[in-house]
């Protein structure tokens, strides 16, 4: 199972990268959680400048920007490996 969590603070960049890997997860048809985690500890657990962010299994691989579906199907195919 793919873990997915969507850094930020519930703003409309946060909701929209979301989406996209609510999008993605579908898509794929993969057996994965997405998870918003709004907390600012939590937050600064992982080594992000800016939100909203992106972490799949437990990796940051996106920060301070809505990626596209294309890059989030990767990222996530990738750690479904």
């Amino acid at each position: 199972m793919v873990n997915i969590k969507v850094l930020g603070s519930g703003c409309t960049n946060c909701k929209r990268v979301e989406a996209v890997a609510q999008q993605a997860v579908s898509e794929l048809g993969l057996d994965a959680v997405v998870e918003k985690v709004t907390d600012p500890v939590a937050i600064h657990a992982y080594p992000i400048m800016s939100t909203p962010g992106l972490v799949v299994n437990e990796q940051l691989v996106c920060a301070g920007r809505i990626p596209n579906l294309s890059e989030v199907m990767d990222w996530v195919k990738s750690a479904n490996q």
